[in-house]
Formats: C-alpha cells, structure tokens, sequence
C-alpha cells in the first residue's frame, strides 16, 4: 500500500502542472471559461432552496429534526462536499481512458492520472468552500477556530475519491459500463446521503446505523459542524475511526486493483 504513495510523492511536481493544464484545458475555447464550472452548482443549489424551503417550507421539518439553522445554510454545507465527491469519482474513473495517449508511454508512471483529475478538480472545490463561508457568514454564521476542520474534512474526502478512484479507473478501462453505473450511483447516493434532509428526521435506529454506513455521511455532517457547530472531529472517535478504517482498506484494495491491472491497461487502450 506504501508503494502508490511513494510514487505519488515523488511526482509532485508533475502531478501539480499537469492538474493546472487539465483544469485550464477543460474550458479552453469558452468565453466564460472556468465559470461554467460554477455555474450548475450554483444553479442546483438556488433550485434545491426555492423548491424546498420556499414551495414545500421544509423549514418547520428541519426544525423538528434538529436543525436551527438557515436551510439553505444546512443545504449548501451538504451540496459542497457533494459537488467535490461527483465531479472527483467522475473525472477520477475516467482517467485512464482520458489520458489513453500517456497510459501507451512506457516510461510514463500512468498512477499519478488519477490524482491529477482530483487535484484539478479540487480547485473549484476550494471556490465553493469560499461561497460558503460567505453564505454562513450572510447568515449570521461567521469563521471560528472550528472552521479550519473544514481543510481536515477536504483532506478525508480527497484521500476517499483517490481510493475509490484507483479501483474505478483500473476497472472502466475493461468495463466500460462502469462508468455510466457510477452515474446513476451518485444520483442515489445523493438522496441516500442526509444532503437535502436531515438524518434527525429517521425514527428508527436501525436505519440510521445502516445510514451513517456511507463514509459520506461523516464528511457531510463534518462540514456543517465547521461552519456552525461547536464540535470537533476528534469528539465523534467512532465515526472518526470508521471512516478512516474504511478508507485505507479501500485505497489498499483499490491499489491492489491497479497494480494488478495495470500491466494490461496499454493493450487494452
């Protein structure tokens, strides 16, 4: 498992240039560039609101649910984590497949592709970090010292996508259906993660076992206690200590995958 990082490491300054070119390449020839990056988020978000909060008044529900919280405070501190899990698993799986012209260099080391989609894809991440703090901070909610968690919590959901990231990739390259299930995946994850609603609102513990399962739960549920929470990360120690069991394993299993693929992936391709 030392191996992938040790390699990663050592490229760091490719991995750096090549996630800069990637990003500008993606909105090369637009006239609004990048901002059509920030457009549909922003859009869903604005949508999301005034259909939930505005038509159905969904704040009376949040309310009884624990929430004191603006909704769409709660909303966007749910969407933002989102936004950078969809948009990493998306680019991330199709790495391989984007860069095939690298993956055929024999002296190219094709491991740090899919970490230069993550990187890239981390800069818009840090953009709407930025419009929600002033969200919170419109709101009433401004910066304290439990807000720097939200680097930590970046970091947890950078090192989860790149674990996913290294299985998915590996795969798609053989199955190219991979891509279109992940897809539709994301788009039951996002009602299958407490984005748009509240996990207080579930009555039955059982469910809610089987729901704080999804190591997404602990990101999103980690971003609202650093915008307006009072709780550190190391306070939730089983959940803390789940989620980082999970993710290892994962990258483990993920990097077994692709050592084990990658001798295969030029003949393919």
């Amino acid at each position: 498992m030392f191996i992938i990082p040790r390699e990663l490491f050592q490229s760091r300054e490719l991995i750096w240039k090549l996630a800069k070119n990637d990003f500008k390449k993606r909105y090369a020839g637009s006239y609004l560039g990048f901002l059509w990056a920030l457009v549909q988020p922003v859009v869903t978000v604005a949508m999301y609101y005034v259909v939930f909060d505005v038509i159905f008044n969904t704040r009376s529900e949040m309310v009884a649910s624990g929430v004191e919280v603006p909704y769409v405070l709660f909303l966007t501190a749910g969407l933002v984590p989102w936004f950078y899990f969809s948009e990493g698993i998306t680019s991330g799986t199709n790495a391989l497949l984007e860069y095939s012209y690298l993956v055929k260099k024999v002296v190219f080391n094709i491991s740090i592709l899919p970490i230069i989609k993550l990187v890239a894809a981390t800069f818009i991440h840090v953009f709407f970090a930025g419009v929600l703090l002033v969200v919170a901070g419109i709101y009433g909610y401004y910066p304290t010292i439990y807000t720097i968690q939200i680097v930590y919590y970046s970091f947890c959901l950078f090192v989860l996508m790149l674990a996913m990231s290294y299985c998915t990739c590996a795969i798609t390259v053989f199955f190219r259906d991979l891509s279109q299930i992940i897809n539709i995946g994301l788009q039951v994850g996002m009602w299958a993660t407490p984005i748009l609603w509240n996990i207080g609102q579930i009555g039955d513990d059982r469910l809610v076992t089987l729901v704080k399962l999804n190591p997404l739960v602990y990101i999103v549920n980690g971003y609202r206690n650093a915008i307006y929470g009072d709780e550190w990360f190391f306070e939730h120690f089983y959940s803390s200590t789940y989620f980082w069991i999970f993710t290892v394993t994962l990258f483990c299993v993920g990097s077994l995958i692709f050592k084990r693929l990658k001798v295969h992936f030029a003949d393919v391709l």
